[in-house]
């Protein structure tokens, strides 16, 4: 039998190392950037600038980088000026100026010799190249708090103030440095310091709107027409932002979703594809954690396994839930509790994160909250409740 079409146009853009022309909600910052290093444009020759860029995992600091790179290297082209963007990640090195800097140097010749030279004979055949060949350089040193836990303050010192070693030569190599926080900065000096943080673009963490607006630009690029609803994306995006809201996080789940789609041929990403998704990333509930429920919280939380299980939607009401729950409780000759009850044992589920909860949008009985199972496939939680139910009431 032939399998179904894929519901992706092109995965491609779910890589990781895939740039978009435009960053969502990094209008500002990509500005930022471009005045910083706006002198390239006017008068290349004249300064160079030294730029840090911080921000958590996830909130696009390597891309930001990559992007107003590229870009860059259009707008000084245009100009007729020899430039280049270099893009090092210093973790890759594990933090090791000399290799840093090799790689920086092969950029222009790939065959010059790994091994044999100091950093201060690398840098010094890197700032010869540059002359030679009139080019003006960015060097973007990525993961750079690896290079200042290996190296220390005086290798990062004479970085900054390369300039200063090359009087009557014309300036030629700026830097941005990008690392997570200004945390890793106390390792080094007070004069080293001063100088990292004259120029900072920070990136603060994406809310759970931003998310789903980078989710949704993802999902035109890269899958066909109608396979990802908008409660997907929300569901994926909320579990993005409990992950300090890292948007690397919410595309790698937004792919892993599609792959489980296509795993069983189906037409559509779906809930339950998400919650298979995200329990191979995150830790689901552990099995201690269900034994210590009680009874009618076991047949409320199989009520909810159930629910999501036999439905496609990714939230519901409490009401919904309780209907299944009723059914439920008359197979095991239980007598329902109470609907305060109920909404305790959905703020207990909430707290130990086996659910998600929000408020929904305004009927005509006022706002009501909605439940959602995120990070569990419905399926799997369903077993596991009824083989305890099963053994507690034997």
């Amino acid at each position: 039998m032939l399998s179904r079409q894929s519901v992706f146009k092109d995965e491609s853009k779910l890589d990781i190392n895939y740039l978009p022309v435009r960053m969502a909600h990094r209008d500002y910052e990509s500005r930022l950037l471009m005045e910083f290093f706006s002198f390239l444009t006017r008068c290349p020759d004249c300064m160079t600038q030294r730029v840090l860029v911080t921000g958590e995992v996830g909130t696009g600091k390597t891309a930001l980088c990559q992007t107003f790179g590229k870009n860059i290297s259009i707008e000084v082209g245009k100009r007729g000026t020899k430039f280049r963007y270099i893009h090092v990640n210093c973790r890759e090195y594990r933090g090791n100026v000399a290799q840093i800097l090799h790689h920086a140097v092969t950029v222009f010749q790939p065959n010059f010799p790994i091994r044999g030279f100091s950093a201060e004979e690398i840098l010094k055949t890197f700032l010869q190249i540059l002359d030679e060949e009139q080019v003006f350089v960015i060097l973007a040193l990525d993961e750079f708090d690896s290079l200042i836990e290996k190296e220390g303050s005086d290798t990062v010192y004479k970085l900054t103030r390369l300039q200063e070693l090359q009087q009557g030569k014309q300036q030629r190599i700026s830097f941005i440095f990008i690392q997570r926080s200004l945390v890793a900065l106390k390792n080094l000096d007070d004069s080293t310091q001063s100088t990292l943080q004259r120029n900072i673009v920070t990136l603060e963490r994406y809310d759970k709107e931003f998310l789903t607006d980078i989710l949704n630009d993802r999902v035109k690029m890269a899958f066909e027409l109608a396979t990802v609803s908008e409660d997907v994306v929300e569901l994926i995006a909320e579990l993005a932002s409990t992950e300090t809201g890292n948007a690397r996080f919410g595309i790698e789940l937004l792919w892993r979703s599609g792959k489980y789609a296509d795993a069983k041929d189906a037409e559509r990403v779906e809930p339950e594809c998400v919650r298979q998704a995200v329990s191979t990333i995150i830790p689901t509930i552990k099995r201690s954690e269900l034994d210590g429920l009680g009874i009618h919280e076991k047949i409320l939380l199989l009520a909810i396994a159930r629910f999501f299980k036999e439905n496609k939607e990714a939230y519901t009401t409490l009401a919904e839930i309780k209907e299944t729950y009723a059914i439920i409780c008359e197979e095991y000759e239980e007598k329902p509790h109470s609907h305060t009850q109920l909404w305790k044992y959905i703020q207990q589920f909430a707290q130990i994160d086996v659910i998600k909860t929000k408020v929904g949008s305004t009927s005509s009985r006022g706002r009501s909250t909605m439940i959602s199972l995120p990070s569990i496939p419905a399926k799997e939680l369903e077993q596991q409740l009824y083989n305890l139910l099963t053994r507690s009431f034997r």
